[in-house]
């Protein structure tokens, strides 16, 4: 008997290239192949804990001038294993935030009627500059991320936290090109210089932009495990690095 893989094949070859629509692929599915099922989303199944264990909620906040990838790249990232994380956006208020890019996100709550944080994410960005001198919003999210499970930031995102003084006494680490900038903040912040991210009990801090995707998989991996960690970033077809010292950018930078 012919597979369905083959079949679809030669139906797909017989048929005109007017015919070649969003049916005709549509038409060929499932296919009936010895191929792993794909591995997007996955379920909280894959990974050791019960099942019945309730989801993790990031709650991203978001500020006019932020950096998309910051938020994105580990985003992205957690959007892969839906049942095990719930993302949330939090912004000035509900609605759209201007990226430093111009694009827009829309944010499902504001500052004022977020919820309790679980796991909050912080980005950096060039609004990150004015931020730290944003009284307003250095209170609230000091009062806010208070009760936090965990805290995170990536970028200069720190720089901010540490404004606010969420970092103090703990150890953290930033962009390595805006470095001095970003660790002129905070009163009692122990600085590290060379990692890519700077795991301190209940605080995360990443280097710069793209090393916020490192943390967030090292992120999962502690809360989830190496397996479900591992499936969603082969289902990102992402390699990330996995050793928090590794850090080539501080040499780059002169911090090293």
């Amino acid at each position: 008997m012919q597979d369905t893989a083959t079949s679809c094949a030669s139906r797909s070859t017989n048929r005109s290239s007017s015919s070649r629509s969003h049916r005709s692929v549509g038409s060929c599915h499932p296919l009936t192949t010895s191929r792993p099922a794909t591995l997007w989303p996955l379920s909280f199944s894959w990974h050791t804990r019960s099942v019945d264990e309730p989801r993790r909620r990031v709650s991203v906040v978001l500020f006019d001038g932020f950096e998309l990838l910051d938020v994105f790249g580990p985003v992205g990232l957690f959007s892969m294993i839906p049942d095990a994380i719930a993302v949330e956006m939090v912004g000035p208020s509900a609605g759209p935030v201007r990226s430093s890019l111009g694009t827009e996100v829309v944010a499902t709550a504001g500052y004022d009627d977020a919820e309790s944080p679980d796991i909050v994410l912080l980005p950096g960005g060039r609004g990150s500059r004015a931020l730290v001198h944003d009284d307003a919003f250095l209170t609230w999210i000091a009062a806010w991320a208070s009760d936090a499970q965990l805290v995170t930031s990536v970028c200069t995102g720190s720089a901010v936290l540490a404004a606010a003084g969420l970092l103090d006494g703990y150890r953290a680490t930033s962009n390595k090109r805006a470095w001095e900038w970003a660790t002129s903040h905070g009163t009692s912040v122990e600085w590290i210089a060379k990692a890519r991210w700077v795991e301190d009990r209940d605080r995360w801090t990443s280097s710069g932009v793209a090393a916020g995707m490192d943390m967030a998989t090292a992120l999962v991996t502690t809360l989830f495990g190496s397996e479900l960690a591992e499936r969603m970033i082969a289902a990102a077809e992402l390699e990330v690095h996995t050793e928090s010292e590794w850090d080539p950018f501080a040499e780059a930078n002169g911090l090293a």
